[in-house]
């Protein structure tokens, strides 16, 4: 017979369900088909910012993807500015936010794979060096609009009242499953995050799966930017701030390792529902804000540390 494991991935969509079903408790309006629709169509946003962090932290090295946050900002800024709410414009915003991404994170992986600059080191200080741009280019005003056809295609209901972001994250997903599970360059992440002088040995060149892993997570900040903004509808200077450390949190809550080598976009996708969730339940209980963020950072510290003592759900 087929022994059943109890994955991180399939704990965290456990609890995720147990979560929802809970907020009954706190509200009985809260248990519906609609309200399980907008938190997943509110999962999907993180999710999709945090698919590349997932590479990131896969990769080993302690590495983490600081300026996450801020190319969000600047991709939904660029869509925004270029595209003037000229729906025969997105393809321009979304090269261009895609595009931004890709050089952030080029640059990022330089300083990494061949200056070994930390990676906190990096990507903080390229934090500073993205929001330094977006005010310059910017100077504080933000002159612009979104496509009406962009809120449309991700934010409103697209096929059987399920909103075009939520088959985007599906697609993510597939995407990332294949990347991770079909291809050289996701054998080699694994292996690199394992142990980077085996995998050296063994004839993988690491320094250039590195740079192009942060090639990746600016690619996936800036898609995630420009779909962001699809929901939003407006830009701000701190737009993509508030998804940095939840796009952290998800990773690990849904069980990748933070030393790297193990993990998976699965696990990502069921951490994310499960922040979105406690979020949700945060509000729903009426909470201040001081309170929310309190018992939010509580709530990640456990999950976190659990996650950590579990080795045996890694095996």
């Amino acid at each position: 017979m087929t022994r059943f494991t109890l994955t991180p991935p399939l704990i965290a969509l456990i609890l995720a369900v147990i979560l929802f079903f809970a907020g009954g408790l706190i509200n009985p309006d809260f248990v519906n088909p609609a309200q399980a629709t907008n938190i997943v169509r509110l999962a999907a946003f993180l999710g999709i910012i945090a698919a590349g962090q997932t590479l990131v932290i896969l990769s080993g090295g302690e590495g983490i993807d600081l300026s996450i946050g801020a190319v969000v900002t600047m991709g939904a800024i660029l869509t925004f500015r270029l595209t003037g709410g000229d729906n025969s414009l997105i393809w321009v915003g979304l090269l261009a936010s895609c595009g931004a991404g890709v050089v952030i994170g080029l640059i990022n992986g330089i300083g990494i794979a061949l200056l070994r600059i930390p990676p906190l080191v990096m990507t903080l200080g390229m934090t500073g060096v993205v929001q330094g741009t977006i005010l310059v280019l910017t100077q504080g005003e933000m002159i612009g609009a979104t496509p009406p056809l962009m809120r449309q295609l991700i934010a409103e209901p697209l096929i059987l009242g399920i909103p075009g972001v939520i088959f985007i994250w599906a697609m993510v997903g597939i995407g990332m499953w294949v990347l991770l599970e079909r291809t050289t360059y996701g054998k080699q992440l694994f292996a690199i995050g394992v142990n980077r002088t085996v995998a050296r040995f063994s004839g993988v060149r690491v320094q250039w799966i590195v740079v192009l892993t942060y090639i990746l997570s600016g690619l996936l900040a800036g898609f995630g930017g420009f779909i962001l903004l699809g929901f939003a509808q407006t830009v701000f200077l701190q737009l993509g701030n508030n998804y940095l450390f939840p796009s952290i949190a998800a990773v690990v809550v849904g069980g990748t390792l933070l030393s790297g080598g193990k993990g998976s976009y699965w696990g990502t996708m069921s951490g994310a529902l499960v922040l979105t969730l406690i979020d949700s339940l945060l509000r729903a209980a009426g909470l201040e804000q001081a309170y929310q963020l309190i018992v939010f950072g509580v709530i990640l510290l456990a999950l976190i540390v659990v996650y950590g003592r579990q080795r045996s759900l890694r095996q």
